[in-house]
């Protein structure tokens, strides 16, 4: 476009953002902003929104807290999906305080939250392991004449789960039955994960059943969801079953067999499962996937494989993160080792630094 002489407004801009970031081109995305703002095309709130929502997504609520800020310097008012966009980052780092905070600063702004937003805070306590503050939020949010939306239920419902409340789980699925809510695809995965912290294979394998007869197909989800369950309590060939009904594994698919097989001591096995995905065009493995490998040499004290694997981790392009050096360090054995690790996670958060 430059090159006939043409300067992009703010309208070709955002459409660009948004194209990558729907593309899954992030780091694009972010290099195509600051270009945006190099060429003196002043970003609008939807510009804005669109960078918080790509950091909010990479777990950076500190980055996107950061572009906040910088909107409102450059009087740049929030609107109220710049506010929701920012109280998500929060919720992805279980951060409910700041979530809060920020659904405050939006009420003040004149801004009626409505039920993104009420469903962005509720998501915040779940995550941050508060089930029944998120089950008040969902209160208020119905005395507020906001009705709930499926997602709502599905938020507290997880919440209930994630805490060990499987019993909670249930009566909010039983109540959006009652209201005549259809129990989405993600309403059962989320219920199966629920008994499955407890490890109750049978309601488990009830709630499928029972997805099955209602002509529901249980998708890669669901599935995932009884694989990992199959998984921990080490009843392979059930999980096996499960893993050759898939149609369509995904990223999750495969790391959760890494994990099983390399916790298990199966390594042979692991290993196959991570060439399987380096075979695949559609798949590359992520942190999840090089950590949990990692941990399987590290549980066995094999510490110059464990650094193997990660700086084959760092020349496919995948950044570790906080549970890759812990599992680093566990396979040290002397104070060598513990220095070395020490040296390389210096090393990445000054790396860490440096780019944002």
């Amino acid at each position: 476009m430059r090159a006939n002489g043409f300067s992009p407004n703010t309208t070709v801009y955002n459409a660009y953002i948004d194209g990558l970031y729907k593309g899954r081109e992030s780091q694009q995305a972010l290099a195509i902003f600051e270009r945006m703002k190099r060429e003196n095309c002043e970003p609008t709130a939807e510009t804005y929104t669109m960078v918080i929502n790509i950091y909010g997504k990479e777990n950076k609520s500190y980055m996107a807290l950061d572009v906040f800020r910088e909107m409102k310097n450059r009087k740049c008012r929030p609107n109220i999906c710049t506010y929701t966009a920012l109280m998500n980052a929060f919720a992805r780092d279980g951060l409910c305080e700041k979530a809060e905070e920020i659904f405050e600063e939006m009420q003040e702004a004149g801004h009626e939250p409505d039920v993104y937003a009420y469903n962005a805070l509720m998501e915040a306590y779940s995550r941050a392991g508060f089930p029944y503050a998120a089950a008040e939020i969902f209160s208020l949010m119905k005395q507020m004449v906001c009705e709930p939306d499926t997602a709502s239920y599905n938020i507290l419902l997880d919440a209930y789960g994630r805490a060990g409340l499987h019993q909670g789980a249930q009566a909010v699925f039983d109540e959006m039955k009652r209201l005549g809510i259809e129990p989405t695809m993600k309403s059962h995965m989320l219920l199966i994960s629920a008994y499955s912290r407890i490890g109750n294979v049978l309601k488990c394998e009830e709630i499928v059943d029972q997805m099955k007869s209602s002509n529901l197909k249980p998708d890669t989800f669901v599935h995932n969801a009884m694989l990992n369950l199959y998984g921990r309590l080490g009843r392979f060939e059930e999980m096996e079953k499960v893993l050759a009904a898939i149609e369509k594994p995904d990223i999750s698919t495969y790391n959760i067999l890494i994990n099983v097989y390399g916790r298990s001591g199966f390594v042979d096995k692991m290993e196959e499962v991570f060439e399987s995905i380096i075979s695949k065009k559609n798949l590359r493995p992520d942190v999840m996937t090089w950590t949990s490998r990692i941990g399987a040499y590290s549980r066995k004290k094999q510490f110059k494989r464990c650094t193997e694997i990660f700086e084959d981790m760092i020349d496919s392009g995948c950044y570790p993160d906080g549970g890759t050096a812990k599992v680093l360090l566990s396979a040290c054995s002397n104070e060598d080792q513990i220095e070395q690790v020490t040296h390389i996670v210096r090393t990445m958060h000054r790396s860490d630094t440096t780019e944002d």
